[in-house]
């Protein structure tokens, strides 16, 4: 994977980014939570090799593991400083799963295609980054990113002033991380 400096037009109308480590996007999900946004505000999407991963059963041989199979059923955000994304993905009744597609897919586009049934997995992940708003070229690259083995978060912001924060953050915060 090359590391490139992407950084996308600022918009104010939504805020995404592909994180590479599990680490960023736990962070960027409880910061995002921290502001006051829910897991159903908030859209997760990765492979489901990422997912395998990154978020294996594995976690239960810790604190964290446990809560995250404990709430699996119901959802609920755990605590502390990683986690979030963790608890977000494994609860069953918050994702969709695309096998056709090789995707998980959770927040506010998963309950979009959950209620579109089976023919929403042919529009493939760019129709549902399109259909978020986000222009088509960096949708295809969002979709080369996670299929590469990235976790792609994105919201839509209250206002320009958290789209800005959030944005500055994202984009600012000096890791050699985004792909």
């Amino acid at each position: 994977m090359e590391n490139q400096q992407y950084r996308p037009e600022f918009r104010n109308d939504y805020v995404s980014r592909v994180f590479r480590t599990r680490e960023e996007a736990d962070s960027a999900f409880e910061d995002l939570h921290g502001r006051g946004y829910s897991k159903d505000d908030i859209n997760v999407m990765m492979s489901d090799k990422t997912r395998d991963t990154h978020f294996t059963n594995s976690d239960n041989d810790t604190e964290l593991g446990d809560k995250v199979a404990e709430n699996a059923g119901t959802g609920s955000l755990i605590g502390g400083g990683i986690g979030a994304v963790v608890g977000a993905i494994a609860a069953i009744g918050s994702n969709v799963l695309l096998p056709g597609l090789g995707l998980v897919i959770a927040g506010p586009l998963a309950a979009g295609l959950a209620g579109a049934g089976a023919g929403a997995a042919t529009g493939g992940l760019v129709g549902a980054l399109t259909g978020a708003g986000i222009p088509e070229d960096e949708a295809q690259r969002y979709e080369s990113e996670i299929k590469d083995g990235g976790i792609y978060m994105g919201y839509k912001p209250r206002n320009e002033d958290d789209a800005r924060a959030t944005y500055e953050k994202w984009y600012n915060d000096n890791t050699e991380t985004r792909l």
